[in-house]
Parts: C-alpha cells; structure tokens; sequence
C-alpha cells in the first residue's frame, strides 16, 4: 500500500486552511502536492476534526483485520468440504 507524505493532522489543517479562505492553487504550490491529491482528500476528510480522522483510520485497520480474518475462515471451510467430498 502507498504511504502518504502527510499526516491525517497535517491534512486537515490544509483543508481548514482552505475553507479559511485560501486558493487550492496556493495551497498545492505551498505544500508540494497536485489539485487532484487536494480534491481527493477534500473528498475524504471534509468536515472531518483530528479525532474524527484517528477513528476513521483505526476502524478502518479493524475492518481490513476482520476481512483478513474471514478470507482465512472461508479458505478453512472450502478446504474442508473439498476434503469431505473426496471418495475414498
């Protein structure tokens, strides 16, 4: 997976800084990134406080765990019914 340069802090103190009141252009230009890396996070952390984001990314690690857990899980099950379904 692709790390990011900035933070989930660090990111919404952009966007605020945007909704304060200053140009995505100069915001892109002053922190090195593209307009469309800002319209995509604008997308995901609108609206958003730093507490709200430290949930965000901790169930979202919760949910990638359990969807691991689960492909495991069905991986068991399949192996067993082809294991039963064997004639001997």
């Amino acid at each position: 997976m692709k790390r990011t340069r900035y933070t989930d802090e660090q990111i919404i103190s952009i966007l605020t800084e945007h909704e304060a009141g200053a140009k995505c252009a100069d915001l892109c230009r002053k922190h090195g990134m593209s307009e469309g890396t800002f319209y995509a996070w604008k997308a995901k952390f609108s609206g958003m406080t730093v507490s709200d984001a430290k949930r965000l990314k901790t169930l979202e690690d919760e949910n990638a765990k359990l969807k691991k857990l689960l492909a495991e899980q069905m991986l068991d099950a399949a192996a067993m019914k082809e294991l039963l379904a064997k004639k001997w």
